[in-house]
């Protein structure tokens, strides 16, 4: 509205004040060029009949008395003496003038004066013969003609450029309504829906094209929408999923203790082999909250990170290291490939989780014979990269996609066989997007699957 009124208003006030000073000032500038013209004609006269000495010349006066009449003026001859010889008001004849104007005129300098407030145009005109330029002066003409029509017509084009700039007030009033009202409906109307969405959390869309601008606020409202039902799908399964994950257990526990509390006289060969599966069933609740805690963590903002300058050569090391033992009861060999010495600032305890549940996974799902585990190191000038390839049985390409969502198991019986809690990739992604890095997966089911990890070497915030 605001944008309407400053288009509208100012314009046409700017164009109404340029309009009225440019009419009064070409309008002053013409009145004086016709007024000299006509003194110059007189002045040519009273030069021939030497008027400044016989100023009683009935035509001379007549014509001065004529033109002071046209102009509604007033019309004074003055000599080189500063003596006024002719008033067309008869009021200061014989009377010397000692003005500012008639003077400056008597020394060569011509004046023009427009008084506004008393509406007239005064000017003064030297008397000379233009036959002889370098002749002294002989007098001056001052005159003053009246400027009242010019103010009149000033005040004519001052009132209908009032009226014109109300009409176009009442016009701008009228359209900005109507075009406020065809910018709030759409607006209105998204607020209506969204208002409907946010109380029964409604899965329809909402669209009101009625604009570009509301196409494209509907259409982001939509896709914000669609993640946030996504997020809230995903808590839904996530909490579904840990409630039976922590269900499991328990539900085993029970019938063992069930079982033992049922049977008093069971032999201790019994008790035993139950103790150790209650055993059992309580170190995997406790895994499984355990990676529970690992995924909130890493789920926090990365000022949790503890960055630190690291050799990851040393870091890979120690993690083969550590791990070789599990390789080789499962006869797997592990094999680490270092092409050029990195150092990196991360959080070394992170990334060693990282990349330990990968190395480890790979293991375990890896070849009964023969299998082996190979990391190599590589870097450049802005990241360093790490690939975990592995000789196993590998991932169903339909499985590829989601391998790094929580508690997802690409094969149920096999992975309860291996345990697990259906955490560590999704731990391990976290932790490497903390780091501003990315992670890839590719698989061929028997084939065996490579892991490929870029980390930048500079960490920033």
């Amino acid at each position: 509205m605001m944008l309407l009124f400053v288009m509208g208003i100012v314009p046409a006030l700017v164009a109404e004040t340029v309009v009225v000073q440019s009419y009064e000032s070409r309008a002053l500038s013409q009145r004086e060029i016709r007024v000299r013209n006509q003194c110059d004609i007189l002045i040519d006269q009273l030069l021939k009949k030497d008027y400044l000495a016989h100023p009683d010349d009935e035509v001379i006066n007549g014509e001065f008395d004529m033109l002071a009449g046209i102009y509604g003026g007033r019309i004074l001859i003055i000599n080189s003496e500063s003596r006024v010889i002719k008033d067309t008001f008869n009021l200061d004849t014989g009377k010397y003038s000692l003005s500012r104007e008639v003077i400056d005129c008597l020394r060569g300098k011509e004046t023009s004066l427009y008084n506004e407030e008393n509406q007239y145009l005064e000017m003064t005109m030297r008397i000379r013969r233009r036959e002889a330029e370098s002749s002294s002066l002989e007098g001056v003409l001052l005159i003053s003609v009246s400027t009242s029509e010019i103010a009149a017509s000033k005040v004519i084009l001052e009132q209908r450029g009032s009226t014109i700039l109300l009409v176009i007030l009442l016009l701008v009033l009228v359209l900005g309504f109507w075009w406020s009202g065809m910018v709030v409906q759409p607006l209105q109307k998204i607020s209506e829906e969204i208002e409907g969405i946010s109380e029964g959390f409604q899965d329809e869309e909402i669209s009101v094209p009625d604009y570009l601008e509301t196409e494209l606020i509907t259409d982001s409202f939509n896709r914000m929408m669609t993640r946030v039902r996504a997020i809230d799908d995903s808590r839904d399964e996530f909490v579904s999923n840990v409630s039976h994950e922590l269900k499991t257990p328990l539900a085993s526990m029970k019938v063992l203790a069930d079982a033992l509390n049922m049977n008093p006289d069971a032999p201790v060969e019994q008790y035993r082999e139950f103790m150790t599966d209650i055993s059992e069933e309580i170190d995997r609740e406790n895994s499984i909250i355990t990676d529970l805690l690992s995924l909130v963590k890493m789920d926090r903002r990365a000022a949790d990170l503890n960055i630190e300058e690291v050799r990851i050569n040393d870091l890979l090391d120690r993690i083969i290291r550590r791990l070789r033992p599990i390789g080789d009861r499962q006869n797997v060999e592990l094999i680490l490939d270092s092409f050029r010495p990195v150092t990196a600032e991360i959080d070394s305890t992170k990334l060693t989780l990282a990349f330990s549940n990968i190395i480890e996974n790979a293991i375990k799902y890896n070849k009964p014979e023969g299998g082996w585990v190979r990391v190599s190191l590589n870097a450049d000038r802005k990241y360093f990269y790490v690939t975990i390839a592995d000789s196993g049985i590998g991932i169903p390409e339909d499985s590829v996609d989601h391998v790094f969502e929580r508690f997802y198991r690409v094969d149920k019986s096999h992975s309860r066989e291996i345990g697990g809690t259906g955490l560590g990739l999704a731990i391990t992604k976290s932790a490497i997007l903390m780091h501003r890095g990315a992670i890839r997966v590719s698989s061929k089911l028997g084939e065996g699957t490579t892991f490929s990890i870029r980390i930048p070497l500079a960490y920033v915030a």
